[in-house]
């Protein structure tokens, strides 16, 4: 459990000490191009939920966020069935949301800077980056288990045919 508490520590201080940055480097100058019109750093404050969806609703998001990295938290200390990589991914998950949490506690918004122009995407963090790429790999992960069992199944199901 140690390591799983060391990744959720390690995201939580990258994203606040990138956030950091941004927030002391980005504010004067509002957006740093790193490829021209492909990749900025960008300083945007959001108050919203993901990509400033439903902006100055601040305490239902903390609400709903407290509850949620709970509720993985738990599932992570006590699922013994959970194996050490979908562990990972749920300390993904917890780790960029007790990111954003602080940001939406200690500041009222979530700093964000991270502005991939190419894609036209909307700007986002670190803490963003660890829910969005976990909540993929689980998704992933729960494919790739789900089709193993089914294969098993037709598998054991063909041999028990065969004795018939």
């Amino acid at each position: 459990m140690i390591l799983y508490i060391l990744i959720i520590a390690f995201i939580i201080a990258a994203d606040q000490l990138t956030k950091v940055w941004a927030s002391s480097v980005l504010t004067e100058i509002t957006t740093m191009p790193v490829i021209e019109d492909v990749f900025h750093f960008t300083y945007v404050e959001n108050r919203g939920a993901a990509f400033g969806m439903l902006a100055d609703h601040r305490w239902i998001f903390m609400i709903l966020s407290v509850l949620g990295i709970g509720a993985l938290f738990l599932w992570m200390l006590f699922d013994k069935s959970l194996t050490k990589p979908m562990k990972v991914i749920l300390a993904m998950i917890i780790g960029g949301g007790i990111g954003n949490m602080i940001d939406r506690i200690m500041l009222g918004y979530v700093v964000d800077f991270i502005d991939c122009r190419f894609i036209d995407f909307y700007v986002f963090n670190v803490a963003d980056s660890f829910v969005t790429v976990g909540c993929f790999l689980f998704v992933i992960l729960i494919g790739v288990t789900e089709l193993k069992e089914l294969k098993n199944k037709k598998k054991s199901e063909a041999g028990g045919e065969s004795d018939e």
